[in-house]
């Protein structure tokens, strides 16, 4: 038997694997690693981080990723010299981690890494008949492996595309196994750059379980911060939010997307909601002056009027009254105060940020890739029926370090 089968053979069999989750979101602010502790597997399993770090990107970073990032038209050596070059970059962040927490290799079972996505193209959203859905992570694991000594399960989203998904949300495996919960139905909602959210009925019956992408969380608000503040990276605390005035007409005209119209489950990122998806509607009514503070008071209650109208259109399915529901927060529009404020007025029912149950929200996507490469060495036994954009698959491709 080859060795490295014969050790993930062994790292199968443990009651605790050690795993190292990564995640890198689209506002390409850094690396994310969550060192953590997980047992069981499927509704059995159960997770403890032992450590928690991101690493910024540096600007030179963002610089090259910005280059092929959500754009139809790029260098394609750019690409290809990108795949190795952030796989490279990602495996020393992990080893100066593991010195900084003073952990060797080889007391790391596996390394789950999402990579960076540079692209996601739903049919939907690149209309080409023959063409499937498709999404593309850079930062190749066999790098990864060989530059850490560590076996490495990379790609995820691949096997998600390939069994009739889109690739995303994949929150919604991590959201089912660490937090459901009897008797109380919850709303999971992350608010990144795209927000999303999973929702989890009380009667814990996986069959039921919905989870969708509903549009922009903090991208446009990013975007447009950075155009009028160029030292700021975001509207922190919506201190210019705040002092603007939401211009109804402008978010009339964002919202008649027909993204908005689309069915539920979808996904989205930056493709759509970019520079100038804010650029159009604002010549086409006249608005090109508009002040910072009411643009990012519009784009900041586009995100909380889209996420909730997305969530009441799947509680209303569901014949629970909202009021039964409890909705815990992630991401950094969680810490928006007026994107909080906003949807807890538009959705009547219990709010808290996800820390209350265990798992740091900071740390939460992370720790969900740690959860998805345990199922696909150690478990895999869930089902969630033949419900549209979430397949009973396991994921990740595996690379061995030698």
């Amino acid at each position: 038997m080859n060795k490295n089968i014969k050790a993930l053979y062994e790292i199968a069999q443990k009651e605790t694997r050690k795993i190292l989750g990564l995640m890198s979101g689209t506002s390409l602010d850094g690396l994310d690693l969550a060192l953590c502790e997980v047992s069981g597997e499927g509704e059995n399993t159960v997770v403890k981080i032992q450590q928690f770090e991101t690493v910024d990107y540096n600007d030179d970073i963002k610089t090259e990723i910005r280059k092929v990032f959500a754009k139809k038209t790029i260098d394609f050596q750019h690409l290809v010299l990108l795949n190795e070059w952030i796989a490279n970059l990602h495996a020393g962040m992990i080893n100066d981690c593991l010195a900084k927490w003073n952990i060797p290799a080889s007391e790391v079972d596996l390394i789950a890494s999402h990579g960076q996505t540079v692209l996601h193209a739903p049919k939907f959203l690149h209309q080409q008949e023959k063409f499937p859905n498709a999404t593309l992570q850079i930062g190749d694991g066999d790098h990864i492996a060989v530059k850490t000594g560590i076996i490495t399960l990379s790609d995820f989203r691949q096997k998600h595309v390939a069994a009739g998904g889109e690739g995303a949300p994949l929150a919604v495996y991590g959201d089912y196994l660490l937090f459901s919960k009897k008797d109380e139905n919850r709303i999971m909602i992350n608010m990144g750059g795209i927000a999303n959210f999973t929702y989890l009925p009380a009667s814990q019956n996986a069959e039921e379980v919905f989870v969708t992408d509903t549009g922009t969380a903090n991208t446009l608000i990013d975007i447009f911060t950075k155009q009028f503040f160029p030292e700021k990276s975001f509207d922190k605390d919506a201190e210019i939010a705040k002092s603007g005035t939401v211009n109804q007409e402008l978010l009339s005209e964002l919202k008649s997307d027909p993204f908005f119209q689309k069915s539920f489950p979808k996904t989205i990122g930056q493709e759509l909601f970019n520079h100038e998806f804010v650029n159009s509607a604002l010549v086409k009514l006249g608005l090109q002056n508009i002040s910072a503070p009411d643009l990012l008071a519009t784009l900041t209650r586009l995100s909380a009027e889209t996420i909730a109208e997305a969530v009441l259109f799947v509680v209303e399915n569901t014949k629970t009254p909202i009021e039964e529901f409890t909705v815990y927060m992630s991401g950094g529009g969680a810490r928006n105060p007026l994107m909080v404020k906003w949807l807890q007025e538009l959705l009547s029912c219990k709010f808290e940020k996800s820390d209350v149950l265990g798992i740091s929200g900071d740390a939460k996507e992370a720790v969900l890739f740690a959860v998805l490469a345990n199922e696909t060495v150690a478990g895999g036994n869930y089902n969630f029926g033949s419900q549209k954009g979430i397949p009973s698959v396991t994921m990740g491709k595996i690379s061995f370090p030698d």
